[in-house]
């Protein structure tokens, strides 16, 4: 165990952190780097220059004639993937804090740094990228050490770029980090903190071994889920995986178990023996709630079942989508699915398109709302159509979030309008350093689903870094916002707004389908409701053919009378026929600025 070091690798989004997390695995000669990005694998990831999944790799490195085995684990940086960075944090003994030069320290920089302190682990500052023009790091390391109140010798200057000041993380990590402590000889407890999937092998569990050892073909369980499995397979990641025939206490490894479904490994739940199980589970388990909530449907019907078998699939690589069905009149049969947030539905809706081939239509996001009844009965409701009647509703409470904002002092004016536009309350402000300020607010999550961060991005020049946790649930006024084509409600356009906002919500929604709607032979009319209150109404006047161009002169009854027919006709047209609303119609509400 001594010679042992797990660490991890925790930064805001776009800090750098894959890019030294490549560097190590060069300099330790682990892995020769052929292409960008070794460990982002997903063409995605590549693309977008983001971490979606946790990435583990074993290195070999000497010092002072003395063999180590480093364990490094690669986190996301991204607000929504905070609790696969939480666990990956709890199977680590240290952990390298990545903060850009050119940006300074950032809002998710502060938040993934405060939940490494909480599992007290060795925190390794880094400043990445001083090879940039544009860097400062003198500006930055004051940041880091009034945020940590470390020695300015503790910090290393490093490139992911040049590889300057790679040997010193890796010298640092062996120094300064503590090796794993655990019993060897105490029953197994290892903690999973990711899990992939593999079309021949089934899942396959990434862990952590706290206490004890395992070896190939014991008997084990997962402790959460009480599933017993052998263990087909023990080994260690490198670039591939390597079987061992027994792993021990402070390893971090893979077990295969020919395990089909991804609901029974659930990231963040203990495997132990069966024969001589642990007395309890490893702290920290949570069962990962989905906070945004949309419907996904094909756009061609007969696509559904592929749909369900696609969203299974990637379910099994991404354990924290949830998806349910359910049926619409003007969409069809699809599904309901929850995400973690804003980019994580993106994503799905990305990987559904390239790896699935799926065309889907998603509905406008929501979250979750408690309904109480006048009986006293609670119920969670995530889709505006799933409402009870309002005459039987007593209140309702929608989740409000606590969100921390790290901006320049220069643009407090028009971020602190956004956040009250959005119903936020101002909780503190302080300065972080120099004229950098962090403002907390209290805002309801409902707000923020829509466009917030594109907002905040624009208003602040791009220099806001965002970040939030759920706190609680607060009754708030809501009203359900229904949108009616000729009199028929589209369920899938209808939303639950605040009710000081639903009248110009109403408004714009049908200015802006007035806009993407075709004309049809008949008269459409757009109306937004309340109940059985229209609150806002915009009108697409039907295609004309002029059926009076062939009347010269004569009496004017003969133009009359060819009018009529015209009108009885678009009269009958318009009882059968049915308009079409287009896909950019549904998007369009999410943009509607």
């Amino acid at each position: 165990m001594n010679e042992i070091r797990n660490f991890c690798i925790i930064a805001h989004i776009d800090h750098g952190k894959s890019t030294i997390a490549d560097r190590l695995l060069e300099y330790t000669k682990t892995i020769q780097i052929t292409e960008g990005q070794m460990l982002d694998d997903m063409d995605l990831e590549r693309e977008r220059g983001i971490t979606i999944k946790s990435h583990a790799i074993q290195m070999e490195y000497e010092l002072n004639g003395e063999k180590y085995i480093l364990n490094l684990i690669d986190t996301p940086g991204h607000v929504d993937f905070s609790y696969e960075v939480s666990r990956s944090i709890a199977a680590c003994e240290g952990a390298l804090l990545v903060v850009d030069a050119t940006q300074g320290v950032q809002a998710q920089t502060i938040s993934n740094l405060y939940m490494a302190l909480e599992h007290d682990l060795e925190i390794i500052p880094v400043i990445n990228k001083i090879d940039m023009p544009s860097a400062m790091p003198d500006e930055v390391e004051d940041e880091i050490v009034d945020l940590l109140g470390c020695d300015r010798t503790e910090i290393i200057r490093a490139s992911g770029k040049t590889g300057e000041g790679i040997p010193e993380i890796l010298n640092a990590v062996v120094e300064r980090i503590p090796h794993p402590s655990g019993n060897p000889d105490a029953p197994l407890q290892a903690l999973i903190f990711d899990s992939v999937f593999n079309s021949f092998r089934g899942i396959i569990a990434y862990f952590k071994i706290e206490n004890g050892s395992i070896a190939k073909g014991d008997k084990v369980k997962f402790y959460n889920t009480g599933m017993e499995y052998t263990a087909d397979e023990v080994g260690v990641l490198k670039m591939d995986m390597i079987p061992r025939q027994r792993l021990s206490t402070g390893d971090v490894g893979y077990i295969i178990s020919g395990i089909k479904d991804s609901k029974e490994v659930k990231v963040g739940d203990t495997i132990t023996h069966v024969a001589r199980p642990c007395e309890k589970a490893i702290s920290g388990f949570q069962e990962v709630k989905p906070m945004v909530f949309a419907g996904v449907y094909p756009i061609d019907p007969s696509d559904y079942e592929n749909l369900r078998a696609s969203l299974e699939k990637l379910q099994l690589n991404d354990a924290s989508l949830t998806f349910s069905p359910e049926s619409s009149v003007a969409l069809g049969f699809g599904f309901r699915c929850g995400f973690l947030g804003l980019l994580h539905m993106e994503i799905v809706q990305e990987r559904l398109d390239r790896e699935f081939d799926m065309d889907v239509i998603t509905t406008v996001p929501n979250v979750s709302y408690m309904v109480y009844d006048k009986h006293g009965n609670v119920k969670e409701v995530h889709n505006p159509s799933g409402l009870p009647d309002s005459t039987l509703i007593d209140h309702i409470e929608e989740p409000y979030i606590r969100a921390s904002i790290i901006t320049s002092s220069n643009f407090i004016g028009p971020i602190m309008k956004l956040c009250l536009d959005k119903r936020g309350e101002l909780i503190n402000q302080e300065y972080v350093s120099g004229n950098r300020v962090e403002l907390h607010f209290m805002i309801p999550l409902g707000e923020i689903v829509i466009d917030f961060y594109d907002k905040l991005k624009s208003v602040s020049k791009g220099y806001a870094s965002f970040d939030y946790h759920v706190d609680c649930f607060r009754p708030s006024k809501l009203a359900k916002l229904d949108i009616l084509l000729n009199g028929e409600p589209v369920d899938a356009l209808s939303t639950l707004t605040h009710q000081d906002n639903a009248a110009t919500f109403g408004r714009r929604m049908c200015e802006k389908l007035k806009e993407l709607i075709p004309r049809q032979q008949f008269d459409i009319a757009i109306q937004a409701a309340i109940g059985a209150k229209i609150i806002a109404r915009e009108t697409i006047k039907c295609v004309r053919k002029d059926v009076t161009a062939k009347c010269y002169g004569g009496d004017v009854s003969r133009k009359r009378k060819l009018l009529e027919k015209q009108k009885k006709g678009k009269k009958r047209m318009k009882q059968i026929g049915n308009v079409e609303v287009p896909q950019k119609a549904f998007l369009a509400v999410l943009k509607l600025d």
